[in-house]
């Protein structure tokens, strides 16, 4: 019976790797078509633009070329008239944004076209500042034509389709979610705070509620760590901070913003005799939904997720309520990489975000020099 087991393990073992490998070689030979494809429709949408813009074809041109082509090449797909105009828009869209873009010969005096196999070098002129906000040449290569269709069809400016590009890459989205987000104005209605709502809220009202909701760092400028205890900054835990809030409650919840209720701290979860103590849960009538936030002293983990995951899990099994939305997580540490957490938080189906805080200690010393002694303020008052 044993080697049974084993055998059927190793079976699975066996058959989850091929499948995995199976997997990833599909999805390369994906993104493969799919760069080559763009490239050639990028090369044939210069080609295009360059003689029909400048008056070297007459009219009905594209037209005539579409049936042309159609005659000659037999069962021919994406390569209608409304296609060919298409690639001509996505050229036109992006080539002014665009520096040495490998392409198309020069055409008039032979009318050969030599087609990209690479559009190397894509990078956005001086208009997104930023590096991370910068589009990255994979983003703009792994998303379908059709994306791209909508995407140049629908947002006008360079930050907005960057922006679409690349939460359409990171969260694996169809044509419908992102036509729905487009729709919705995601681009004005985004937060900074790092997050997987838009891939965890089903409802995208409710996503871009959550969006809105949170901030990526909150000032609790009413928590002084030198006056929390004689001990070093560095043996200040969570704990000390958590009572902090706790005898702060009012100001925390006016910080973290509007319609929050207090429920409870080291909310004391059990599941198989296991117990788990949150360290703040808070009701928001706005979103329908509870909120555990996780408080950290340090820098930001991965392993904070897995921990928030958990408590998520036993919160929507047995605390939440029927007419509720699923619990919502959110990690307040000191400090966090906010490319990295982009990146690991993606593949976690409970809808989290991780913010950072900075304490009244944190503040420069002129700025704290400059704000009223509480005593001061409460004689004002």
């Amino acid at each position: 019976m044993y080697m049974d087991k084993m055998q059927d393990y190793n079976y699975t073992e066996a058959v989850k790797t091929i499948k995995t490998a199976i997997l990833q070689s599909q999805y390369m030979a994906v993104k493969t078509v799919n760069s080559s494809q763009l490239s050639l429709y990028y090369g044939i949408g210069e080609y295009v633009s360059l003689n029909s813009r400048k008056g070297f074809w007459g009219t009905n041109a594209i037209e005539n070329i579409s049936e042309q082509l159609q005659k000659e090449l037999p069962g021919l797909r994406g390569f209608s008239i409304a296609n060919i105009k298409f690639m001509r828009q996505f050229y036109e869209a992006w080539s002014t944004e665009t520096k040495s873009l490998t392409g198309v010969s020069e055409m008039r005096s032979n009318q050969s076209l030599t087609a990209i196999s690479e559009i190397d070098a894509f990078q956005l002129i001086g208009k997104i500042d930023d590096d991370a906000q910068r589009l990255k040449l994979s983003d703009f290569l792994s998303l379908g034509f059709t994306h791209h269709m909508i995407i140049v069809r629908e947002v006008k400016t360079v930050e907005e389709r960057t922006f679409y590009i690349r939460q359409a890459v990171l969260n694996k989205w169809n044509k419908q979610l992102l036509k729905e987000y487009i729709k919705k104005d995601l681009f004005h209605h985004q937060g900074s705070l790092s997050n997987n709502f838009v891939n965890t809220i089903t409802d995208t009202r409710s996503a871009l509620k959550a969006i809105e909701m949170f901030k990526d760092e909150y000032l609790l400028d009413y928590i002084n760590v030198e006056e929390l205890g004689e001990r070093d900054k560095e043996d200040i835990d969570e704990r000390v901070i958590e009572q902090a809030i706790i005898h702060n409650v009012k100001k925390f919840i006016m910080t973290f913003g509007r319609d929050f209720t207090f429920v409870g701290n080291q909310y004391h979860l059990e599941v198989f005799g296991v117990n788990h103590f949150s360290d703040l849960l808070f009701f928001n009538r706005e979103l329908n939904a509870l909120v555990c936030v996780e408080l950290k002293r340090g820098d930001f983990k991965a392993s904070y997720l897995g921990q928030l995951t958990t408590y998520l899990r036993i919160l929507d099994d047995q605390v939440r309520k029927p007419h509720e939305n699923p619990s919502i997580g959110i990690i307040l540490c000191k400090s966090a990489n906010k490319e990295y957490v982009e990146y690991v938080i993606q593949d976690y189906e409970k809808p989290m975000g991780v913010a950072t805080y900075r304490t009244l200690d944190d503040m420069p010393e002129k700025l704290r020099k400059a704000l009223p002694e509480v005593e001061e303020l409460k004689k004002l008052l």
